[in-house]
């Protein structure tokens, strides 16, 4: 009986090492915008999941992809479920900007570290114990903000009018703009608003052009962007026309068709890889982004949105063997020190930008990760 015990005692060891030794695959929860007013930002951002590697450090990664059609109850929905039921190690989402916010609340109360593809500055800022879980990939609005400004400072543009989204990204890019413009001496002559699953902005667009204003900015994303650009071209109006990096894709070009000729926006550098000098230090990350998704998709068919899921997979791909060697994935653990990897990410070059967090900074991007361009004979060209 007693050499039956110990080899039952042996037997158990060696199986517990084992298990001790074998990890759990890492789980990578996305929601996004496949669908929807947003799913001309959401679909590059799914098919560059597609293309994501499946290994990080030797150790396998799941993707389980969800869509939240544009919508924020989905989007907080989707989170919910990929934390409860397919106990991800990390959100990658959402899409959009309301969706972001809203996820907030779900990944810090979970502890569970999310990757934001959104634009707002407010995703990250001010920092709290909520957005302590949460970091993004695109280029604030703010750091946008002030290159449209430059630019219209440069043009001698002194009145502008600004139409935006009736949600938080038209609201957020009304404050960064509107606080930029205010130093630098633009008058800011309207304020309006639209939705964007609206198929008339005419109300909105006359009181524009009855401002006379050197310039308009709109502060939509996607397609829906396109409507009000249009309407004020087909009622005659000349002036400056500027986008925000919300529209930077192929799709929305096609909608807005000849009424984007000569529109100006901040971008990701991404969008122009081939055009960057090959002194810019982005170029090389940026252009091997373009290669892989062209040589899926089709030559012109890269955007700056699915861009933005590979640079979340690059931050991920820098943080996790770091957090490997602190706990398995699927623990408290493991999420808490995948965390505090990206938080320590430093100097990584990827498609948009060269990532410096810290504490206080989610995004950590400087300069280099913006460019401006304009929309000439139906596609982009870099703006020197």
């Amino acid at each position: 009986m007693k050499i039956k015990a110990s080899t039952a005692g042996l037997v158990a060891l060696l199986a517990a090492a084992f298990a001790a030794n074998v990890q759990a695959d890492i789980n990578v929860g996305v929601t996004l915008s496949a669908t929807g007013p947003a799913a001309s930002l959401g679909i590059p951002e799914k098919n560059t999941v597609a293309l994501l590697p499946t290994t990080i450090a030797g150790q396998k990664v799941n993707y389980i992809v969800l869509d939240d059609a544009s919508d924020t109850t989905t989007a907080v929905k989707n989170t919910r479920k990929l934390i409860a039921e397919n106990k991800v190690d990390v959100i990658i989402g959402s899409t959009i900007t309301p969706n972001s916010l809203a996820m907030i609340d779900v990944v810090a109360e979970a502890g569970t570290p999310m990757i934001a593809m959104a634009a707002s500055a407010r995703i990250i800022e001010p920092m709290d114990a909520k957005r302590y879980w949460v970091f993004k990939t695109p280029q604030n609005d703010a750091q946008m903000a002030t290159a449209i400004v430059e630019h219209m400072t440069n043009n001698n543009v002194r009145t502008v009018a600004y139409i935006g989204f009736a949600d938080a990204y038209g609201e957020g890019w009304w404050n960064e703009f509107s606080k930029i413009a205010e130093v630098r001496k633009i008058q800011i002559v309207a304020n309006e608003r639209f939705n964007r699953a609206d198929t008339s902005v005419t109300g909105q667009v006359l009181k524009i052009l009855a401002t006379k204003a050197d310039a308009v900015l709109i502060g939509g994303a996607g397609t829906p962007a396109a409507l009000p650009q249009k309407s004020l071209k087909e009622k005659g109006y000349k002036g400056i026309m500027y986008q925000t990096h919300g529209v930077a894709n192929a799709d929305f070009l096609r909608v807005c068709a000849k009424d984007c000729e000569g529109t100006f926006l901040p971008a990701g550098p991404v969008l122009v890889a081939a055009q960057l000098p090959d002194a810019n230090p982005i170029k090389k990350a940026a252009l091997e982004y373009v290669g892989k998704y062209e040589a899926a998709y089709g030559k012109g068919s890269v955007s700056t949105f699915g861009a933005h899921a590979w640079d979340a997979s690059k931050l991920l791909a820098n943080a996790v063997p770091e957090a490997l060697k602190k706990a398995q994935p699927g623990t408290p653990e493991f999420r808490q020190a995948l965390r505090d990897g990206l938080e320590k990410t430093r100097n990584l070059t990827a498609a948009h930008g060269v990532f410096n967090m810290s504490p206080q900074d989610h995004l950590g991007f400087d300069q280099r990760a913006r460019v401006m361009v304009k929309v000439e004979g139906g596609s982009w060209k870099l703006v020197q």
